[in-house]
């Protein structure tokens, strides 16, 4: 074992505890430039739920279906591709690819070049700036942060205490996306974007009868009704069974048994519900939340609460009531996504290394979360920045909005016959600016940065209109939305003196 791997040293001066990507985004920010030293304690794969179980392997397998749907919809390509269905075999194994085998080589040489030692071991908190790190073998040792340690221990697949649920053993996040064996009949629970986005890939993958049952009116609650209703279409036109409003009440299994990450796991599972009806499935998928990893971390030797399996921290990151602990990524409970939980990670990692060195903080050293960016990967995917209309209404913003139908537009109509997607801006009129934006259909994601920096940046409408998109493409959705805002404002009343 190397010495890079942090056996002939017990004390650092920042000591991170979890190697997914807030815990390698930490250690890199708060030591890269401050020469301070780092090791990050991790007893799983380097790289975490991301890299293996979740973003990256998610949309490897999306990925060939919105391809195979857009060659269906061209001429020329429609006829090469017919009805033909996807490769399985060679969809898993790029798959594998990009989620690196499941190993972590790759993983622990970045850490090496960046300086970042390594702990293997499940790490918990032992007190103040002291970590109790458990071994594979059972050893346990002590190790010490001079000024800080940060907690980045992810979240882990809600399983609701459903009657019999548990003893069926289904399939939760990790199991949709490291798929071996793919079902012929298959029932979801949930309604988020874990559960349609693997209802999507399944589907194409092979899944003869599909089933996403979920217990709220519409999907996707955290986005606009429009785009609610745009994922439901698109599911059920492709043959996806939607149970909306309903709840699980009880599972049976017969045979059930734990068969390996991806595998079928016994004999058909048989899905009770609310109304009495019942669901019989080869699978079942659990997908209707996540709980922030606080089990078993320690928290209680130092005191801090952890209400709903988070950590509340301040601005800087840092664990409230304490200048030494941070914590970063799902953990907070902020916005479970991968990219907010590395820049909740560059921000800690900034703050521990201004007041390590006593210097004062600046602007990256201050986490905001108004322009929260998402992306919900289905046939068509579909995206968000910012506010909805109804929260911004909530906050007690009179906003105004633009929406507009982008198969209107020359670049959407040329990159498929039959465009489906439909785009809506909320604008906050006192500072007239753009507070929120949500898009909907083929190639739209890539329209998503550009109203992120609209947001963070406060760019006011009047100066977007300079922001001229090249044609033709689908950001001219841009021209119609601001359009469509310049309309409704000249043909608004006029408000009584």
């Amino acid at each position: 074992m190397s010495a890079h791997e942090g056996q002939e040293r017990d004390h650092w001066d920042v000591v991170v505890v979890g190697g997914g990507q807030a815990g390698e985004t930490a250690a890199q920010y708060a030591s890269q430039f401050s020469g301070l030293s780092t090791v990050l304690v991790e007893e799983d794969l380097i790289g975490g739920e991301c890299e293996y179980w979740a973003c990256r392997p998610s949309k490897a397998l999306l990925m060939p279906v919105e391809a195979q749907s857009v060659g269906r919809d061209l001429p020329g390509v429609r006829e090469m591709i017919a009805d033909r269905s996807l490769d399985v075999p060679a969809v898993l194994a790029r798959r594998d690819d990009i989620a690196f085998h499941y190993a972590d080589p790759q993983e622990v040489a970045w850490l090496k070049a960046n300086n970042i030692d390594l702990v293997r071991g499940r790490g918990r908190l032992a007190g103040p700036k002291q970590v109790a790190v458990t071994a594979s073998d059972g050893m346990v040792r002590t190790i010490t942060a001079e000024h800080a340690v940060v907690l980045a221990t992810g979240s882990s697949a809600l399983l609701p205490p459903t009657d019999g649920l548990a003893a069926a053993f289904p399939w939760t996040s990790r199991d949709v996306t490291a798929v071996r064996e793919v079902p012929r009949r298959l029932v979801v629970v949930g309604g988020g974007p874990v559960a349609c986005e693997a209802v999507t890939w399944l589907h194409a993958l092979g899944v003869e009868e599909t089933t996403l049952v979920h217990r709220g009116p519409r999907l996707l609650t955290m986005m606009e009704p429009f785009a609610s209703d745009f994922a439901a279409r698109h599911l059920t036109l492709a043959g996806v069974d939607l149970r909306l409003g309903t709840s699980v009440t009880g599972v049976s299994r017969e045979d059930a048994q734990d068969r390996g990450v991806g595998r079928i796991h016994g004999g058909p599972v048989t899905v009770t519900l609310d109304d009495g009806s019942q669901l019989e499935a080869d699978e079942l998928v659990v997908a209707v939340g996540r709980r922030g990893g606080t089990d078993d971390i320690g928290l209680e030797t130092v005191d801090i609460p952890a209400p709903h399996g988070y950590v509340e921290v301040d601005d800087q990151c840092a664990v409230v009531g304490t200048d030494w602990l941070y914590a970063t990524g799902d953990l907070t409970g902020r916005a479970l996504l991968t990219h907010m939980a590395k820049y909740q990670a560059r921000v800690a990692g900034e703050a521990i290394t201004a007041r390590a060195l006593g210097k004062p903080f600046n602007g990256l050293t201050t986490a905001e979360y108004d322009a929260v960016a998402h992306v919900v990967f289905l046939d068509p995917p579909l995206c968000a920045v910012g506010m909805t209309e109804s929260v911004a209404r909530q906050r007690g913003i009179e906003v105004e909005t633009a929406e507009y139908d982008i198969a209107g537009i020359s670049g959407a109509a040329i990159s498929r016959e039959h465009y489906d997607g439909r785009a809506k801006l909320v604008v906050d009129p006192a500072t007239d600016t753009v507070i929120g934006a949500t898009f909907a259909g083929t190639a739209t994601t890539e329209l998503l940065h550009s109203a992120t920096v609209a947001i963070v940046g406060r760019v006011p409408v009047s100066r977007l209109w300079h922001a001229v998109a090249s044609f033709p493409t689908v950001s001219e959705i841009w021209l119609r939305l601001l359009e469509t805002l310049q309309q409704q404002r000249r043909t608004a009343p006029t408000p009584p003196a």
